[in-house]
């Protein structure tokens, strides 16, 4: 039975994001799935034209207990990777011992860990704007261009624009910042692989490394891995595949890692009952 890969999309995206990652992979002998957040099914265009009624209201924990659904629905443990809120969705699954392994790229950091960054802290508070209520955040192309893809032209950004990007809740985003994006970091877990691009105006490659320096367990595995002239669009840029390569010669070599012993499970399901 080939090993599973769930691909979990972050916000203003849905699976569109995820199609040339599903061929790579698949082409690798993986079985990959690339579900759709609540809300964000059909095409980008599509969601974009005609926003979904209750958009705004979507929160972060209705995502996460689909997600969950969707793993727990899998033969054996899956791989998960995740983008953006995408990857803290992945740090929450594998804080609960659900996934084998975890791929967080350009991940929002759990307990409201924040980058004293100011293109961070200018998009994160663009997006939880508290006056706006349960206004949809509504994404257009230029600010697509100057927080996903600051670091290509405009007329790679308007492709980009049209071929992936979705309108979302910031709700989300609040709520990562809030309970639901809690996690106790000094507990054991599966091993984790953080990714970040050096030039993201949304979740720079420090607050990636910051993420990954806040685990303390020193038997599991957290590694971390940054990449040059890459934004926060890193897995549509050109030169995605680079990413993706180094993601799939990292994996095997941590699948049912020695270190990751039934006692550290326990130890993680007991925190979680």
């Amino acid at each position: 039975m080939s090993k599973t890969i769930i691909f979990i999309h972050g916000m203003f995206q849905n699976p569109k994001s995820w199609e040339k990652w599903v061929l790579y992979f698949t082409h690798r002998g993986y079985t990959c799935i690339a579900p759709a957040w609540p809300l964000h099914e059909g095409t980008p265009t599509q969601l974009r034209n005609s926003t979904p009624p209750g958009l705004g209201d979507l929160n972060l924990q209705t995502i996460v207990d689909k997600m969950e659904a969707i793993v727990l629905e899998q033969p054996e443990r899956p791989i998960v990777i995740g983008h953006s809120v995408g990857g803290l969705i992945v740090q929450l699954l594998a804080a609960k011992n659900l996934v084998e392994v975890g791929v967080a790229i350009d991940s929002v950091a759990p307990n409201a860990m924040l980058a004293f960054d100011w293109g961070f802290m200018k998009n994160s508070a663009l997006i939880a704007n508290p006056f706006k209520g349960n206004e949809p955040f509504f994404t257009d192309l230029e600010s697509f261009h100057s927080s996903f893809c600051n670091t290509m032209s405009m007329a790679e950004t308007r492709l980009a624009f049209e071929d992936t990007a979705t309108h979302d809740s910031r709700n989300i985003l609040r709520d990562c910042m809030g309970e639901h994006g809690k996690i106790d970091l000094d507990l054991p877990h599966v091993p984790l692989l953080f990714i970040g691009g050096v030039d993201d105006q949304i979740i720079p490659a420090s607050l990636n490394e910051k993420n990954r320096g806040a685990y303390t367990d020193e038997t599991s595995i957290t590694d971390f891995k940054s990449f040059v002239g890459r934004g926060h669009f890193i897995c549509g840029q050109r030169g995605w595949e680079e990413v993706a390569e180094y993601i799939a010669q990292w994996l095997p070599h941590h699948f049912e890692v020695a270190t990751f012993t039934q006692e550290q499970g326990s130890k993680i399901q007991s925190a979680n009952e």
